[in-house]
């Protein structure tokens, strides 16, 4: 028969097993029935057995796991991003899909409070071997968001993503028009007379495609020369979509040059649309990025 020496309250449970080992268990949280979930670590003896339970009690400090906490962590991520997936974009729950398969094809099957530091690193590192850093970092941030909401719902105790050593950046390198290149470009646009403006404010102000389309005349202020960003259009699945800029700093006010100014006051004398560049067959949307 099992041997069980119960230490002070709050202190877990030692106990030496049938089997000849030693168990340290403690409570780390309870089931909706309100019954204990307990963690428990293993030893040969009693005296390698009490640093590892002190460890615990550690890593464990004031938990209150569910027992949603066996939940294996590809099932998770599904729930997860059902749950989040109103807040982003169709072309992010796409690359999300993506994400998510690729961490359960190493870490799926894992009970999502198992999943450790270790893990997590060894996962981005043999994914490194086929991905570039960026693509690997870009799961890292999806990964890290769902583990903290994992957290909140006290599924685990703590992020295993946090501490990690990711890949570094990668910067493209950014190219810019020489002048006779530019000349070429101006050259080419003056032929296409109902493309002209559009390319003239892209080549001049350097905003994104999906910016550039969703520009308003409400956002141009005639007077001052000055174009606020305030939403971005995309084009996904057969729809147009206007939403927010792709980051919270794209949403920002800058000074055009006066050659740019003086463009969209003249065309602005012509509008036949709120919007700055509507489609041409619909005024009444903005033309598609």
């Amino acid at each position: 028969m099992a041997e069980t020496k119960r230490r002070p309250d709050g202190d877990g449970m030692v106990r030496k097993r049938s089997d000849g080992y030693w168990e340290g268990r403690i409570v780390v949280g309870h089931r909706k029935d309100g019954l204990p979930i307990y963690k428990s670590v293993f030893a040969k003896t009693q005296k390698v057995l009490i640093p590892k339970l002190e460890q615990l009690k550690r890593d464990y400090a004031d938990a209150e796991l569910t027992e949603d906490c066996r939940m294996p962590l590809g099932d998770w991520l599904d729930l997860w991003l059902s749950e989040y997936s109103p807040n982003l974009r169709p072309s992010t729950i796409q690359n999300y899909t993506h994400h998510i398969a690729r961490i359960k094809s190493c870490l799926g099957q894992k009970q999502i409070s198992r999943v450790t530091r270790v893990d997590v690193q060894t996962m981005y590192n043999d994914l490194q071997k086929s991905l570039s850093n960026s693509s690997v970092r870009a799961v890292h941030m999806m990964l890290h968001e769902a583990l903290n909401a994992a957290a909140r719902r006290h599924l685990i105790v703590a992020n295993p993503t946090e501490g990690i050593k990711l890949p570094k950046k990668e910067y493209a390198p950014i190219q810019i028009l020489n002048n006779e290149q530019l000349d070429r470009f101006m050259a080419a646009i003056r032929e296409e007379p109902d493309w002209h403006d559009l390319f003239y404010v892209e080549i001049t102000t350097g905003l994104r495609r999906g910016e550039l389309c969703g520009l308003r005349w409400e956002d141009f202020d005639e007077d001052s020369g000055k174009l606020t960003i305030r939403r971005s259009v995309s084009y996904e699945h057969g729809s147009l979509l206007v939403g927010e800029p792709k980051t919270a700093a794209g949403t920002r006010t800058i000074l055009l040059p006066v050659s740019t100014a003086n463009l969209l006051r003249k065309r602005i004398s012509a509008r036949r649309s709120e919007w700055i560049f509507p489609c041409f067959d619909d005024p009444d949307l903005p033309v598609k990025p």
